[in-house]
Order: structure tokens, then sequence, then C-alpha cells
């Protein structure tokens, strides 16, 4: 039975918009009713679990093909395939004795990624559905605003931070993401975040001084020079030392901000927030997007600087 009580529960649990819900139920009540259906999904299933393969390419593949048989966008199989997996991950973190506060928090991610879909592509469902292997795989956690991961520094140039730490080529740091769950990036917040995360992740560091990076197109430098300082885009950044940063001939980043209105003329670009506003102005002005990397010192209470 793929139309289970749990993935009923857990979309409730979110407050999935009706449109997605509805059409969500009806392809796994269709899974349930149809043997041939079913067999194909399961055995998708299985490959995921039995030979650890990734949530992309071959996987997502045969997913695609199921879902033109089905009558169904891929994007709305693909979320459903996640949304077979949430139980079994649900186990898990019990099985660990990871709070399900934090899986609540960490599942939160397909509800952003649901609504982008909606808002971007018209249709429930997800258009990354690769991105969920680092959480089914429990190699990604949410505490609070922001997901975290173990990743590896791998720049050539060792770099050293205000606070006297250096981080060098090989070095594990802690690499966060911020998914578009649309709790403004407040000051509370984002320490409530570093916190949280701390608790779990200083035992990666020796001297307990934990190095949080991300890399994003809100930690572009020139952000200071077009967006007002009372956004929290601004105060995000003052938490970093950004050490790189380019910029893009095109602003692959742009739908995060003017979501499917993203692809407009620039003249035709929408400016109903602040963000859109700065945006627009000035891109129409000639000038590119970009992204930038930077790292963080936290001491478990503070900001090293």
């Amino acid at each position: 039975m793929y139309n289970t009580k749990f993935i009923q529960d857990f979309m409730n649990y979110y407050d999935y918009p009706a449109e997605a819900k509805e059409l969500f139920t009806e392809v796994l009540e269709k899974l349930d009713s149809n043997k041939r259906f079913a067999r194909s999904f399961e055995a998708t299933r299985k490959k995921y679990y039995d030979r650890h393969l990734r949530i992309e390419d071959k996987l997502l593949l045969r997913l695609t093909a199921l879902a033109k048989v089905m009558g169904y966008s891929e994007y709305t199989l693909h979320f459903v395939f996640l949304l077979s997996l949430t139980e079994e991950l649900k186990n898990q973190y019990t099985l660990y004795g990871i709070d399900e506060k934090v899986y609540y928090e960490t599942m939160g991610d397909l509800k952003y990624k649901l609504l982008e879909c909606m808002e971007c592509e018209k249709v429930p469902g997800t258009f990354v559905a690769g991105w969920y292997d680092g959480f089914f795989r429990m190699a990604r956690v949410a505490y609070g605003r922001f997901q975290y991961e173990v990743a590896t520094y791998t720049s050539d140039t060792p770099y050293t931070m205000k606070c006297g730490k250096v981080i060098k080529k090989g070095d594990k740091y802690i690499g966060f993401h911020i998914p578009s769950s649309g709790v403004p990036l407040t000051d509370e917040v984002r320490l409530a975040s570093y916190k949280e995360a701390y608790k779990s992740v200083s035992k990666f560091f020796d001297d307990g001084i934990v190095i949080f990076g991300c890399g994003s197109w809100l930690l572009y430098p020139k952000h200071k020079e077009f967006l007002p300082e009372k956004l929290n885009i601004r105060r995000f950044m003052d938490d970093f030392e950004i050490i790189s940063w380019d910029e893009k001939k095109d602003f692959h980043d742009g739908w995060r901000i003017f979501g499917y209105e993203s692809d407009l003329p620039l003249d035709k670009l929408p400016t109903k927030t602040t963000l859109q506003k700065c945006y627009a102005e000035w891109l129409r002005a000639g000038n590119k997007a970009g992204s930038g990397f930077g790292l963080i010192a936290f001491d478990g209470d503070k900001i090293l600087k």
C-alpha cells in the first residue's frame, strides 16, 4: 500500500495545498490499484534501497518513463517517490535516537520545493528530486532555519580567518543551505540555528570552534551596492567572511527572486517586493548577478570575528 496513513498525516502536518494533496493521493491510489504501475514503482524503490543508488539519473529516468505511462508530469511522480520514502526515514531517525523535531524540520524542505514547483512549473511536484539524496541518506539535516552537512574545503589556497583559525585544502567544515521556507533571516533566527547545529557538529572540531561554510547567491558581495541595509540579506552577509565570489552572464538564480516571471525581458520583471525592485533596477542598468562563498567561525555562543 502506497496511500498510507503516514503519508496522509505527513502532508497534513505541513498543510500541503489542497491541489497537491488531491493529486498526490490520486497517484498513490492509482499505484495501489494497478499492479503493473506498482511493480515498476516498487522496483525503483528497491533499487534505491538495495543498491544504494542516488536519486538521480537512472532512477529518475525510470520514474519519468512511468509518469508518462501513468499520464502525470514527471515532477509529480518524482515527488510521490520521495513521499514514499518519508516513513522509512522517520524510522531511521527513531533508530538513531534523533529527536523527531529534527526530522520534521528537515522534511519541511519537501514543501518548500513543492511550492517552488507549483510557482515555476505550474504543477505540484519537484523539479529538483536529485537534491533529496542527501536528506534520505541522512547526510543533510535541518536545525532550525538552515540545513547542514559535512563538507570538505577544496581550495588550494589556505584561508586564515579573523579569529586566527586556518582552513586549508582537505579540512572539514559544516556546509549549510538556506531553504526557501519564507522564514525571515533575522538575527535571532540565524543565531538560533547556528547554536542548535553546534550541539551536534562541534564533535568534528577538536578546539570546539565550528567552521560553517555557505555558497549562495545571497552572498554576492555587490549586494552592498544596491540592496538597502534594512534587508535581512545584508545582515546575513555580515555573518560571513566572504572569501570568494564570481559574476555570471546568466542569472540562474533569478527564479528565486522573480518566480516564474524570471524569464521575462528585464523591463517586464516584477517589482512587487523591495528585493525584486532592487534587482530589477540593478539588472536593467547593465549589471550582472553573482554568488559568493563564505565562512563563519562559531564557538557555540557567538560568531568569532
